[in-house]
């Protein structure tokens, strides 16, 4: 069924190959077709889901995107990154909208928390960004944003934080989310709404928040979507792919297992997902959000291994943790956010 409210959102399930995988190395986002975060877990990516429309259409969703369309034209990745651009075609115009989560500049004076390793350059912001730009004619962008808890059984009260109607706050436990957006938002409860009008070369955008990084203005937004990209295409051009017709698709499998990894202890997941079923009514319905050690050590001797010489350290510290961890049991896990299948 759907969530209550949800209004056109599809009561069928997507297929999930059609999910577009969005990570900053902290944390993990699926976004549906129609522009629909359906799966987010915070703050890390084992944690409970805040947006799980994927497992149940009534366990939260956050959508931006144009008010009278569904069905993108286009999706794809910006070249090099994990940036995601999708293009829409509405009655009255052309939008895009890119999303994100927000990589910029580490700071090196205040050590971030559970961090095993010196974070690097850059690292998380703990921002999801969502910019939407009109290319031509005119085009209305609507903001849905629902966050239910605990795998969508608790729900928070949006509130205002600020003087004006472009700020908003929700807490559950000792989580807390931060909505900016330079469109006036309407909370009702556990859902914020908003809804503006873009003419050519007009840009919206909305930052949802669980740091002390928020990003409050939409050049401050353009910035940390430019970093981001930056960060993305730096350190894949660290990678010694050859000129091959192959070469695209190298270049997004190695993104996609620099996205599945887990910066704070190096570790790399199995998948972003959990409880989904390998086949209709089957039992195999696994949370696969921990690293399996033997996949682990194939991902270190795929291409272009070559350059990746931090990630694979890395790897080999959190297997040596786990060898001086393990019991007799099947499955181990620890903080390090790791699963030993033997």
């Amino acid at each position: 069924m759907c969530a209550p409210g949800a209004g056109k959102r599809a009561i069928m399930f997507p297929p999930i190959a059609e999910y577009a995988f969005l990570s900053d190395c902290e944390t993990v986002a699926l976004v549906a077709p129609d522009g629909s975060v359906e799966w987010m877990c915070l703050p890390r990516p084992d944690s409970p889901s805040i947006f799980g429309a994927l497992l149940d259409r009534s366990a939260g969703f956050f959508r931006f995107g144009p008010s009278n369309a569904q069905v993108p034209v286009d999706r794809r990745y910006r070249p090099g990154t994990m940036v995601l651009e999708t293009t829409w075609h509405t009655p009255t115009g052309w939008l895009t909208v890119y999303d994100a989560f927000l990589i910029g500049p580490a700071t090196s004076d205040v050590r971030r928390p559970n961090y095993r390793r010196v974070p690097g350059d850059s690292a998380a912001r703990g921002t999801l960004l969502r910019i939407a730009t009109c290319t031509r004619g005119h085009a209305e962008v609507e903001l849905n944003c629902l966050p239910l808890f605990d795998y969508g059984t608790a729900q928070g009260a949006w509130s205002y934080d600020t003087p004006g109607y472009c700020s908003v706050m929700v807490n559950s436990g000792d989580l807390s989310l931060r909505l900016v957006s330079g469109i006036q938002l309407e909370t009702t409860g556990a859902r914020t709404m908003g809804r503006t009008s873009l003419v050519k070369g007009d840009s919206a955008f909305v930052a949802l928040s669980w740091g002390d990084d928020a990003t409050a203005s939409k050049e401050s937004a353009l910035d940390g979507l430019r970093q981001t990209e930056d960060f993305w295409r730096g350190w894949l051009s660290k990678a010694n792919i050859p000129d091959h017709r192959y070469r695209p698709f190298i270049e997004r499998s190695a993104l996609a297992l620099k996205g599945l990894s887990y910066a704070p202890t190096g570790a790399i997941m199995a998948a972003a997902t959990t409880s989904l079923p390998e086949t209709a009514g089957g039992e195999r319905n696994w949370d696969y959000r921990f690293t399996w050690i033997r996949d682990s050590a194939f991902m270190l001797r795929a291409p272009p291994r070559p350059r990746f010489r931090l990630g694979s350290a890395a790897v080999l510290r959190v297997r040596s943790r786990v060898d001086e961890r393990r019991t007799s049991r099947r499955f181990v896990r620890c903080p390090d956010h790791v699963r030993d299948r033997r």
